[in-house]
């Protein structure tokens, strides 16, 4: 079974990877590095796989970044 990730986690690498929150509205917070938008989903204790594979296609990182 694959590990889940919680919102604080993948805010957490996100963050280290260049991205910075832009904006959140409503259960939804949106950040960009300039290049990439990427949307994650607040306050979750766990984000889903197919969640998780969303929003590394649109980060651009690989799952290596939310390993480390």
């Amino acid at each position: 079974m694959p590990k889940r990730y919680s919102t604080a986690e993948v805010l957490r690498a996100l963050l280290r990877a260049g991205f910075r929150q832009v904006s959140q509205r409503g259960s939804h917070i949106k950040l960009t590095d300039g290049e990439h938008v990427v949307i994650v989903p607040a306050g979750r204790r766990e984000i889903r796989p197919g969640t998780l594979n969303s929003i590394l296609n649109q980060s651009g990182l690989s799952k290596e970044h939310f390993e480390g």
